[in-house]
């Protein structure tokens, strides 16, 4: 791997870090020569992960800001600094137009996508800054540039993520700390499955999609890299689609 891409000597701490693109981040970072807390709030998937990857491991609910001040504090305690966040928790809520929204769902929605990721940064940026700098990578998502009629609250926020990462990039950019946003499109991961066994949608998705093909979270996970490692070093404050093309075309 190119000296540009290492990360050797490099703390990560990356949420919803147990499946799809969350853990093939934390396998880019750690191939790469970091050592990565795993997170999740499932205690036992946690443990398992953390034990598979031989790196540490803290359960803890974004929901809760008592357990995500734990959160960094058991990262510096255990792995003496911090250098990469990468916010990556999150869940779509209940689809359906924003006409028929719970409230309560919008809530729930709108606290771990977004809030959460207001909190964590506030919790662990000033961290890395006194090590020297380093870099945040909060993930957002394709549906945050474009409108549809299904997964309203999910979008609304994640594209305050989008807005969160240009915010922290001005904030945060004097004192050497680099934030950016990723914005997957349509990932085969384990919660897409449902969707990747709908001939109908796929037909729809794919003639929508340049590449004509679903991402995979180590696509993601190459991008991430790219955004903590060296060899984007001058990156921040930008929003990078990973999606095939998908927000480009016009469907032809």
């Amino acid at each position: 791997m190119s000296a540009a891409f290492r990360l050797d000597g490099k703390v990560a701490l990356v949420t919803g870090s147990t499946r799809g693109i969350g853990l093939a981040i934390a396998e880019a970072l750690i191939a790469a020569g970091a050592r990565v807390m795993i997170s999740s709030e499932d205690g036992p998937d946690t443990a398992a992960v953390a034990a598979r990857l031989a790196m540490p491991g803290i359960a803890a609910d974004v929901q809760d800001e008592a357990a995500l001040a734990r959160l960094v504090e058991g990262t510096l305690a255990t792995c003496g600094g911090l250098d990469l966040l990468v916010c990556n928790a999150g869940i779509t809520g209940r689809p359906g137009p924003f006409a028929e929204v719970d409230m309560a769902d919008f809530d729930r929605v709108m606290t771990i996508n977004l809030r959460s990721q207001v909190v964590l940064a506030n919790l662990a940026l000033p961290h890395i800054a006194a090590r020297g700098g380093g870099a945040a990578i909060l993930v957002s998502s394709l549906s945050g540039l474009r409108g549809n009629q299904r997964i309203n609250a999910y979008a609304l926020a994640k594209a305050g993520v989008a807005q969160l990462a240009r915010n922290l990039a001005v904030e945060w950019g004097p004192r050497n700390v680099r934030v950016n946003a990723i914005s997957p499109g349509f990932i085969a991961t384990e919660l897409s499955a449902p969707l990747l066994a709908d001939a109908d949608f796929m037909a729809r998705r794919m003639a929508m999609t340049p590449l004509r093909r679903p991402g995979t979270p180590q696509e993601v996970a190459g991008a991430a890299l790219f955004l903590a490692s060296p060899a984007g070093a001058f990156v921040t404050g930008h929003n990078l689609v990973v999606d095939g093309g998908t927000l480009i075309t016009d469907g032809s």
